[in-house]
C-alpha cells in the first residue's frame, strides 16, 4: 500500500481512499489541482491496485490497519478529515469506529454499505472479478454492454463514461490488476460488519446522499452512524464528484470547514 501526498504541507490533513477498483489518479486526479489550494493531501493507493507494486489486495480490515499504522507514524495518529469514495466510505466508517486514530471530520461519498453473507457473496464477488477483470484486460466493454451504453439518454452516458474512466476500464491502464483482488476487495466489503449507531467523540460524519441511489441509503446512514450529516444531493452515485468537481470542493471544504489555513 502506497500513499500520494501533495497540497499545502502546513494544511489541514486531507486523506483520499479511491473506490471500487480504482486507481488513486484515475479517482481524485481531475480534483487534486483544487484540493492542494486548501489542505495537505494524501492519497491512498491500495494494495493489488497500485501499478508500482506487486501486491495483492487481501481484506479491507487490513487495508484500514496499513492506514492507521501511516497517520500514525506520519501525522501523530491525528488528522482532519478523511473523504471515502463509495467502498472507500466503508473504509472511513471503519476508521471512526474502530478509534485507533482521531479524525475530525469524516466524508462518506455516496458510500452503499452493502453487506451479505455466505454463497450469496461469494458469487457475487466471483462473477464481477471475472468481469471486471476481463473488462481491464483488453481495455474495452464487452459489446452488449457497449451497445446499452450508446443507448443511454445523453446526460446519463457522460455519467457512465466519467464512472468507467475513474475506474480506468476503458483504456488498458488496469490490465496489472489480478482477479484475485477484484474478487478479495468486493468479497471483503460485503461480508465485513459496519457497526451500529457509530459515534466517536471529536468525529463528525457526513454523509454525501446520491439522492436517485434511493431512500435505502439514506436509512443506512442513519442506522450506521449516531448523528450523521446528510449532505443531499439529487444526483446519483458520485455524480457530484465525476460531473461536478468545482462543487464537490467546495462541499468537502464546507463540510471540513477549512479555508485553506492551519
Amino acid at each position: 500500500m502506497k500513499f500520494h501526498e501533495s497540497g499545502l504541507w502546513d494544511a489541514p490533513v486531507l486523506l483520499l481512499l479511491p473506490g471500487t477498483c480504482c486507481h488513486w489518479k484515475k479517482n481524485f486526479g481531475p480534483v487534486l489541482p483544487m484540493l492542494n489550494e486548501h489542505f495537505h493531501v494524501v492519497c491512498a493507493s491500495y494494495d493489488g491496485f497500485d501499478e508500482t507494486e506487486s501486491t495483492l489486495f487481501t481484506t479491507v480490515t487490513d487495508q484500514v490497519e496499513k492506514i492507521e499504522a501511516f497517520v500514525q507514524k506520519q501525522f501523530g495518529g491525528s488528522i482532519h478529515a478523511v473523504y471515502g469514495c463509495s467502498l472507500g466510505g466503508s473504509l472511513a466508517g471503519m476508521l471512526v469506529e474502530r478509534g485507533n486514530i482521531r479524525i475530525a471530520h469524516a466524508i462518506l461519498g455516496s458510500s452503499d454499505l452493502d453487506q451479505e453473507e455466505g454463497l450469496p457473496a461469494r458469487f457475487k464477488a466471483w462473477l464481477i472479478g471475472r468481469v471486471l477483470h476481463g473488462i481491464m484486460q483488453k481495455g474495452r466493454l464487452p459489446r452488449w454492454m457497449q451497445k446499452r451504453l450508446e443507448q443511454k439518454p445523453p446526460e446519463q452516458k457522460v455519467y457512465m463514461e466519467k464512472m468507467l474512466a475513474m475506474m480506468g476500464l476503458l483504456d488498458g491502464s488496469m490490465a496489472f490488476v489480478k482477479r484475485a483482488s477484484i474478487r478479495n476487495q468486493f468479497h471483503s466489503d460485503l461480508i465485513t460488519p459496519l457497526g451500529l449507531g457509530i459515534h466517536a467523540k471529536g468525529t463528525t460524519v457526513h454523509c454525501f446522499y446520491a439522492k436517485k441511489m434511493g431512500e435505502e441509503y439514506l436509512r443506512r446512514y442513519r442506522q450506521h452512524f449516531a448523528k450523521p450529516h446528510i449532505v443531499e444531493h439529487d444526483l446519483l452515485h458520485e455524480e457530484l464528484l465525476l460531473c461536478r468537481p468545482e462543487q464537490w470542493v467546495q462541499e468537502v471544504c464546507r463540510a471540513t470547514e477549512t479555508d485553506g489555513k492551519s
